[in-house]
């Protein structure tokens, strides 16, 4: 099928596109990488009556450190995420949930921003993002807010995005020494969507305590989720095989999975979420020690 009619236009400012975000409110949608836009507009899915292309918006394409922040333009593609050295010596997690997405033509064209935006349950970024306790710059043509990304997602496909606002930059603070990440993902084949995935993020202080840890889900949920009780369980205690070990089971218990005749039963999934986050939270561990 091909899309419907729709006006289509192609700012070169920021403030060019929020203005048309303003004028058309509602009726307007942002074409970023188009990954996900533009399959749905094929198949009539969705049908915007305009197209904000923002790809030529240069200052939204960014990855920076300023202080003990990391600043991510919503521009910036999955492949610059993944192949940055700097950002792979601070957040391998960031790296290596990028280099799951997809294959190389859609980690080329498809950005974090877009990403978020769109909201998939499936999508690999949001809960890499929420594991990093990620913060996300806002913007409409008369203001500019931060809101924290476990306030961004409020249901399947529909995040806290007005209509005449757009995501501008996502916010990460720098971890401190004795930290890491990985982020595991179970699919039925290369580039596909997830059955099931987990990232996980902790700190350890010089004694071995854990003193940080963010757990996000993929794929069990009507949104990507927080494993907020299995994070704090992990506080304050010392990550060996049986902590790990309940931590993962009470994260498989806050997941959310439905019956899928593609992807498995609500009880595979729960059991693949247990088994990632075990596998995960392992990986970090060896990574806070710089393996």
């Amino acid at each position: 099928m091909i899309p419907r009619p729709f006006v289509y236009f192609c700012p070169s400012t920021e403030s060019e596109a929020l203005a048309l975000l303003k004028d058309y409110k509602g009726e307007a949608k942002i074409l970023a990488g188009g990954m996900s836009l533009i399959p749905l507009m094929k198949l009539r899915l969705v049908s915007p009556n305009y197209i904000i292309d923002i790809n030529r918006i240069e200052n939204l394409s960014y990855i920076k450190q300023e202080g003990d922040k990391i600043k991510i333009g919503a521009l910036t593609r999955y492949h610059d995420i993944e192949k940055l050295d700097f950002l792979k010596r601070i957040f391998p997690i960031l790296c290596e949930t990028a280099s799951w997405i997809g294959d190389p033509q859609v980690r080329n064209m498809g950005t974090i921003g877009g990403s978020l935006s769109h909201a998939d349950p499936s999508g690999d970024m949001g809960s890499c993002i929420i594991a990093l306790r990620g913060e996300l710059v806002i913007k409409s043509e008369n203001k500019e807010r931060t809101i924290s990304i476990d306030n961004f997602f409020l249901d399947t496909f529909t995040t806290a995005l007005q209509p005449d606002e757009m995501l501008k930059e996502i916010i990460i603070n720098v971890p401190k020494e004795r930290s890491g990440g990985a982020y595991l993902k179970l699919e039925r084949r290369a580039g596909d969507f997830a059955i099931a995935a987990v990232a996980a993020q902790i700190s350890l202080d010089p004694k071995g305590i854990c003193t940080y840890a963010g757990i996000g889900l993929t794929a069990v949920g009507p949104t990507n989720l927080r494993a907020k009780k299995a994070e704090e369980f992990l506080l304050g205690k010392e990550l060996n095989d049986k902590v790990i070990e309940e931590a993962a089971e009470i994260a498989a218990s806050e997941s959310k999975p439905m019956d899928d005749p593609l992807r498995g039963s609500a009880e595979y999934k729960r059991a693949m979420v247990k088994v990632l986050t075990k596998r995960a939270l392992k990986v970090a561990l060896n990574r806070t020690r710089g393996g």
